[in-house]
């Protein structure tokens, strides 16, 4: 691989760029009409503008990403997170284009995008599960039965989701008689799917992902696991590894599990096995997400392994160098969302031109971002404009740099969820590691109400 297009756009844009450029290799960077004078497009050695700013005609629109490649004669493209990263059918023109998608095959992403599937798969590997339907559920009256089976509570869910988008909890037969086609109807809206599976839900438990490696021959290591359980509506809003809810024993059997899906799926790439962890330490699979994921900083400052340069590398067909006995995991790294957002609005996005800006530095801090002082923050797109990431010898330390670090972000002209991420930081039982999914709603934001 000589050139590669970043089918994406912010921080994660630049973060690959960076990234080709220490590997020497040449960049395309696309952009819609309404980033024009984002960083990324400076960075890259080329750009190339691909529609205007609404995503479906920009940075979803296959057919002109493809033609961006061929015009700049970019050899592979790297769809960093969201957007095309995991669409299949972007995977497999790439292919039939005789572009390197850099990440799985079309079919491993197909595979394991449906949810359900993925969980058969699963199963048959010997790796836990949460009990539920067994695929796709065939009606109500079949979803009715699987939930008196396992028990309510239970989740109703897309078979195609993510990014919290298509789940309801129902606790009882009429909730989920009321429930069940608006389930279905906003998974067809959101994924083009209406296919549902029913999951037993688990009451307030740990969000704990591990973080692979797969190359093309077989060879697969984890780098340890990322605690995501900070959460609001299902969207990640701070994480740290390692986790404070899991032992090492634990830990070791999650690793492995995480190795033997990735095999089980014909993997190869970096990716994610997403678990849940109950009150007693079970723990079940939850989803894998094959691609680069937004907390991969944390695990990089850890572990001193560059997450993008070693997919580059597993996509351009090299085979691991590492092996699991020599990855070394020192002190602890916790990563912070900022957001262009009103916490006091309901979290309403707030996009608009940035008039100062200050961002924090020093030992132990680094920074994700692709803002600068009078960039203009767009309405298009999602509202994460930066992620500060703290390493220490341990998560006190850690902790004690993201205090500072928040104290020193200055952000002038938009609203930022700033002083709401202090508030978690400072937070008792977020400093004790006591807290679960449900740690926002019930911790923070109903002491403010």
């Amino acid at each position: 691989m000589n050139k590669i297009l970043i089918a994406n756009r912010g921080e994660i844009a630049v973060r690959i760029i960076r990234a080709c450029k220490e590997m020497n290799m040449k960049t395309v960077a696309v952009y819609s009409e309404a980033d024009k004078d984002a960083m990324h497009t400076r960075l890259a050695d080329e750009a190339v503008c691909i529609g205007p700013a609404n995503p479906s005609k920009s940075y979803l629109n296959l057919k002109n990403i493809i033609e961006a490649a061929n015009i700049t004669k970019a050899d592979s493209i790297h769809p960093g997170f969201g957007f095309l990263s995991e669409n299949s059918q972007f995977a497999k023109i790439c292919e039939e284009s005789n572009i390197k998608f850099i990440g799985p095959s079309y079919k491993v992403i197909e595979l394991m995008g449906n949810k359900s599937n993925a969980k058969e798969l699963m199963k048959s590997a010997g790796v836990p599960v949460i009990p539920g339907s067994n695929g796709s559920v065939k009606g109500l009256k079949d979803a009715t039965e699987i939930a008196k089976k396992i028990g309510y509570p239970v989740m109703l869910k897309a078979a195609a989701g993510g990014g919290g988008k298509g789940i309801r909890i129902v606790n009882n037969p009429a909730e989920l008689e009321s429930n069940y086609n608006i389930v279905k109807q906003e998974a067809k809206v959101s994924f083009s799917d209406d296919e549902i599976y029913i999951e037993k839900f688990i009451k307030n438990p740990r969000h704990v992902e591990i973080q692979i490696l797969a190359d093309e021959y077989g060879n697969v290591v984890h780098l340890g696991e990322r605690d995501c359980s900070i959460q609001r509506r299902n969207q990640k809003v701070i994480e740290e590894t390692p986790s404070t809810a899991i032992d090492d024993k634990l830990r070791s059997k999650m690793g492995e599990a995480a190795i033997k899906a990735a095999k089980a799926a014909g993997y190869s790439s970096c990716g994610t096995i997403e678990f849940l962890v109950d009150s007693d330490k079970n723990f079940y699979f939850m989803e894998m997400n094959t691609r680069i994921q937004v907390e991969h900083p944390i695990t990089e400052e850890r572990t001193g392994i560059d997450i993008v340069k070693s997919q580059i590398r597993i996509a351009a067909g090299e085979k691991l160098k590492l092996k699991q006995r020599e990855i070394k995991f020192q002190g602890h790294s916790i990563e912070c969302r900022i957001n262009s957002e009103n916490p006091d609005k309901g979290f309403m996005p707030c996009p608009g031109t940035i008039t100062g800006l200050n961002l924090p530095g020093g030992n132990g801090i680094r920074v994700d971002t692709a803002i600068y002082e009078g960039y203009t923050i767009p309405p298009n797109y999602d509202s994460m404009i930066a992620k500060i990431i703290t390493h220490g010898d341990t998560r006190n330390e850690a902790i004690s740099k993201m205090k500072r670090a928040l104290e020193e972000t200055v952000i002038e002209g938009v609203n930022t969820n700033i002083d709401f991420l202090f508030k978690i930081i400072k937070n008792p039982n977020f400093i004790r590691g006591n807290f679960d999914t449900s740690f926002i709603e019930s911790e923070i934001l109903k002491k403010e109400e």
